[in-house]
């Protein structure tokens, strides 16, 4: 599944190949820094959650052109009058550039950089779409997770998504996001496997069916798990099946409801499980859920340990896409460093690389974030941007913790984010989902919300950004009157 192939450097848009042909036959030597963020929250969000940079990372390690893709695109037409030079270039691209980005599982709102490279132009390039790719599918479904775990309240949520999920890469990395976005757990195997993500089963309607007796096939299950197993009670009826597995006398782990009235069976069903002395018995419920019916049985009482979800986390179907872009904010040629923005009325960007500090009230809240430019300084705030990647290497494995790893090469110093930032891990599933959770206590409770807070988190740019803007904005103005 995550063969070569997955780092092909094909896997781009063709535009970023001609730009690539232009700088390589222009021999427009620059290095460039390019931020990765989302331009504005999607419907029924009221914050985001980073998620993917791991794969990101992963990415940028391994992309490479082979002998046949540099051959592919040789022979297309439209680069028939490329020089060799090129194509030769292609045969031996590496990324080489410096990375910083929040860790996974970060909060985060429109306008704040979720990712910034620093490379030679070209390779800066080259990455766009794939990072795009990455980023924007991870962190979309962990912020969908963020809203469905936060209606179950303290009940755990299960992911069940992998086959409603678009293609089975995406419903691997989709249970990885919805984890790091608070869920427990996955039914994927695989993404447990490879990324250390408790799985969870129960059984399907068919192995009730395939039984000549509901009751049998109870039996049978018990036998083979018989401390774990979770029986489906809604093949036929409900109550009945419920019935038949006390008969049985042998306590099962869990029932799972999966149709019906889940709220009038749940009531049920946990009268008549305490009724025979299983209070321990949980009740776990999935089919069709999403953030609005859960929030709707906690909150009339439905009798529910857990939760499965499956089609609206793994797809997000309420919100499937973000705004996220990938803009250039500097250039640096000859020595020479210039700012870059977009100055369009509605889509104008700000320039220079950033960062993102945010600030906490008294009370241990988060209470507003200030993107500025990179060096500032703000005693109060923590700053959200750590280095990742140096000369195209992961710094210890997504940690820095020597001031050297936080050096690029010239022009690239940054003032160095507190200590207790560098000493976490920050690619790993695990680590962001520990610290979503631990961030998502902190924000304001009609930002935490499932509906729209009357004012949104405040995120606010420095004077000293904005008066980066108008220079910038002035100096071209100016050059072309």
């Amino acid at each position: 599944m995550f063969s070569d192939s997955a780092f092909s450097g094909l896997l781009t848009d063709l535009y970023e190949l001609t730009m690539a042909a232009g700088y390589v036959q222009s021999r427009f030597d620059a290095r460039a820094s390019f931020e990765l963020f989302v331009r504005t929250l999607p419907p029924r969000r009221n914050y985001l959650v980073a998620a993917g940079l791991a794969q990101a990372l992963t990415f940028l390690e391994k992309v490479r052109f082979s002998e046949e893709e540099v051959a592919y695109l040789r022979a297309l037409p439209l680069f028939r009058n490329v020089p060799s030079q090129f194509f030769d270039y292609l045969s031996r691209f590496r990324f080489t550039g410096n990375v910083w980005a929040v860790p996974e599982g970060t909060i985060c709102f429109p306008g704040e950089p979720l990712l910034r490279v620093t490379a030679p132009i070209v390779e800066a390039q080259l990455v766009e779409t794939s990072l795009l790719s990455i980023l924007h599918f991870q962190t979309l479904i962990a912020s969908k997770a963020a809203r469905i775990t936060t209606a179950a309240g303290r009940r755990p949520v299960i992911e069940f998504g992998s086959r409603r999920a678009h293609g089975i890469e995406a419903g691997v990395l989709a249970a990885r996001a919805a984890f790091i976005g608070g869920c427990q757990g996955t039914s994927n195997t695989y993404a447990g496997h490879h990324f250390d993500i408790p799985v969870y089963g129960t059984q399907a309607h068919s192995w009730i069916m395939a039984h000549a007796d509901e009751s049998e096939a109870f039996r049978a299950f018990l036998d083979i798990f018989p401390e774990e197993a979770t029986l489906l009670v809604d093949t036929y009826n409900v109550r009945s099946a419920i019935e038949k597995v006390i008969a049985l006398g042998r306590k099962p782990r869990g029932i799972r409801l999966d149709s019906g009235d889940v709220l009038a069976d749940s009531r049920w069903a946990r009268e008549r499980l305490d009724h025979a002395g299983w209070t321990d018995v949980q009740i776990f419920v999935s089919g069709d859920l999403d953030e609005d019916r859960i929030e709707s049985l906690v909150r009339d009482g439905a009798q529910i340990d857990a939760f499965g979800v499956g089609t609206a986390l793994s797809t997000s179907s309420d919100a499937p896409s973000l705004g996220v872009i990938y803009k250039l904010v500097e250039v640096e040629v000859g020595g020479r460093i210039h700012s870059a923005a977009k100055f369009s009325e509605e889509k104008h960007t700000y320039p220079g690389r950033k960062q993102v500090f945010r600030f906490m009230g008294s009370d241990g809240t988060y209470s507003e974030d200030i993107i500025g430019i990179e060096d500032e300084i703000f005693p109060d705030a923590e700053p959200l941007l750590v280095p990742v990647m140096r000369e195209g290497r992961r710094i210890n494995g997504g940690r820095a913790s020597r001031p050297e790893d936080l050096r690029g090469k010239a022009g690239e110093d940054a003032r160095p984010p507190r200590i207790d930032r560098l000493l976490q891990e920050v690619t790993s599933a695990q680590a962001g989902r520990e610290r979503f959770i631990a961030a998502r206590e902190r924000l304001p409770k009609n930002v935490r919300a499932l509906g729209p807070p009357q004012q949104p988190y405040p995120v606010h740019y420095s004077r000293l950004l904005e008066d980066l803007f108008l220079r910038v904005r002035e100096s071209y103005i100016s050059a072309r009157t």
